[in-house]
């Protein structure tokens, strides 16, 4: 008798390979059989209409602070993950000097918007070094393996103390010690290197990641380890990103393609379309390509499933958010605020005002959006992350006559003020999801960007895998979508296969028992929502989905259409996996 049967399914086995009708067994946390299966199990899931996956993983989220006092690492969860890794972008909580977790908080908290106050309340800092970080993981249990790279930042403030934090050069000695904390790491069970080399990333005190400005000598001479252990991801949030400067990326892709073919190890890093030079993103793609043909080099750009948006609205925040008429009912509860927003003097009031910013990043944020009117949308209920351009505030002011901050007003007062509008701020340039679908079916690229965990208070994209399948698979209708046999192997066997997770992925005898039990006719996003559920009440975006009747992790059924089992097989994942 198999531990679990799922039965008569369509089996989409993360292959790539069409899909299939059958039975998936799995015994002692392993498939066992796929196809027809006669032998009953101790437990059985009746799958016949829906759709069998591997389990999703997920490469880019930053839970570092979360795996620490939260077994379930929502909202990632509800998403059918059953991997993540965090650790991203050179930011984390190891290694840590004592008396420098501050330093370490305030950096999480400004590059991804973690609120203090929580990590502040939830993180033990039961560690100093790397492998006592992994040490402490590993006695927690989770709804998903979790897995860990080690980054930058943590490590040059680490080694070099001030002159660290504050990107002072990095000396001979400097880079010698840097690498030997990643050897260490890596040998512990790190899966990779990660860094952050964009101005756009800052600490709370507006310095910039340490390793930022990090010359060649101190990459190559850190990355090197992981040509000597064989073993082991870079992972990067690239210079230029998001067109801040136009002469960076070619010299990221020249070192990246230099260091690649070097120490013979996959260096990922983040890809999106930006308004600054809508098409280079495809340039870059080439340059990737040539660099694998003619060096051998292994780049792989990580992209998205959907636009990089702001959340507005009066869980976050609006133009609005800093006039003072709002300012002095913004504590009040939303049924009453909005009450008084619908006050004809109140409106008339609020939108006359000068807005007073506490501090010049939020005058930033606000211009940002007063600039962008072109590609403010309603989200809707479910989310629509594909508008047609005739649904933005502007179009939509121009038609009717009216001031575009007049009608986001009323737009803001919509569904008893819940309303959320999004600000596409990223791969939107065409208003649609062309240049996003090309990078999707590209060979090279993995799929990434959700950013679980993070940026709490303005975007909630850790539901990106769902997108995936939701948009992409079944409901676009201004463009081709994509095979399901190719969205899932996407964000299963090829991100499981990138860091070295060969045990997971596919749907296949021997591989690792984690699988979605999927109604793809009612799959779809909620509306994000806030919650007040983090460390000392922070609040937080949280995004659900609809549709996932059964997320198994090693053999046991984790959630059923969104709610905890109880159950928590998931454990830390500590390097490559054969």
């Amino acid at each position: 008798m198999y531990d679990l049967v799922v039965r008569g399914g369509t089996i989409v086995d993360g292959t790539g390979r069409e899909p299939f009708v059958g039975d998936v067994a799995i015994q002692d946390g392993r498939i066992a059989a796929v196809g027809t299966v006669e032998e009953a199990g101790r437990e059985e899931i009746d799958a016949r209409g829906k759709v069998v996956t591997p389990g999703f993983v997920d490469i880019l989220t930053h839970d570092d602070g979360q795996a620490t006092w939260d077994s379930l690492l929502t909202p990632t969860a509800w998403h059918g993950v059953t991997t993540l890794v965090m650790g991203n972008c050179g930011v984390g909580f190891a290694p840590v000097a004592p008396g420098k977790q501050e330093f370490l908080i305030g950096l999480m908290e400004g590059v991804e918007d973690i609120p203090g106050t929580a990590l502040h309340e939830g993180i033990e800092w039961d560690w100093e070094s790397f492998p006592e970080y992994l040490d402490a993981l590993d006695k927690r249990r989770y709804a998903m393996d979790v897995g860990t790279q080690v980054p930058h930042g943590a490590v040059r403030a680490y080694v070099m103390g001030e002159r660290g934090a504050k990107n002072e050069p990095a000396n001979a000695e400097d880079i010698e010690k840097q690498a030997a904390v990643v050897k260490e790491a890596i040998e512990a069970g790190a899966l990779g290197f990660s860094m952050s080399r964009t101005i756009v990333h800052r600490a709370v005190d507006g310095e910039v990641v340490p390793g930022t400005h990090g010359a060649e000598d101190e990459i190559f001479g850190i990355a090197r380890v992981l040509g000597e252990l064989g073993q082991g991801i870079v992972e990067l949030a690239p210079a230029g990103i998001q067109g801040e400067d136009m002469s960076a990326p070619d010299k990221e892709i020249d070192w990246m393609r230099r260091l690649s073919a070097e120490i013979r190890r996959p260096i990922s890093f983040a890809l999106v379309q930006h308004d600054v030079a809508p098409k280079d993103w495809k340039r870059l793609l080439d340059l990737c390509d040539a660099a694998g043909e003619q060096d051998g080099a292994d780049l792989r750009p990580q992209v998205s499933a959907r636009p990089n948006t702001l959340l507005i609205g009066h869980q976050s925040f609006h133009p609005f958010s800093y006039k003072p008429t709002y300012l002095a009912m913004k504590d009040q509860p939303l049924a009453e605020r909005v009450e008084q927003l619908r006050k004809p003097e109140v409106r008339e009031k609020i939108l006359a005002e000068e807005s007073a910013f506490p501090i010049p990043q939020m005058k930033v944020v606000m211009s940002m959006i007063e600039n962008g009117i072109d590609k403010i949308f309603r989200l809707g209920d479910p989310p629509n992350y594909e508008p047609e351009p005739s649904e933005s505030l502007q179009a939509i002011a121009a038609r009717e006559g009216r001031d575009p901050f007049d009608l986001l007003y009323d737009w803001l007062l919509e569904m008893d003020g819940k309303q959320l509008l999004m600000l596409t701020l990223l791969n939107y340039s065409d208003y649609d999801l062309e240049s996003v679908r090309t990078m999707l079916e590209h060979p090279r690229t993995a799929f990434g960007l959700g950013d679980g965990g993070a940026h709490c208070g303005a975007i909630c994209d850790a539901s990106m895998t769902t997108s995936l399948l939701e948009h992409w698979v079944k409901k676009r209708s201004r463009g081709p979508k994509l095979p399901i046999e190719k969205a899932v192997k996407k964000m299963t066997a090829d991100t499981a296969a990138l860091y070295g997770l060969n045990d997971r992925g596919q749907l296949l005898p021997g591989k690792k028992g984690d699988l979605n039990v999927i109604d793809l006719d009612r799959l779809e996003n909620a509306l994000p929502e806030i919650a007040t559920d983090l460390p000392a009440g922070a609040a937080r975006f949280i995004q659900r989905a609809r549709g996932y009747e059964a997320t198994v992790v090693s053999g046991e059924v984790t959630f059923r259409e969104g709610e905890h089992t109880g159950a928590l097989p998931g454990r830390l994942v500590r390097g490559a996996q054969a």
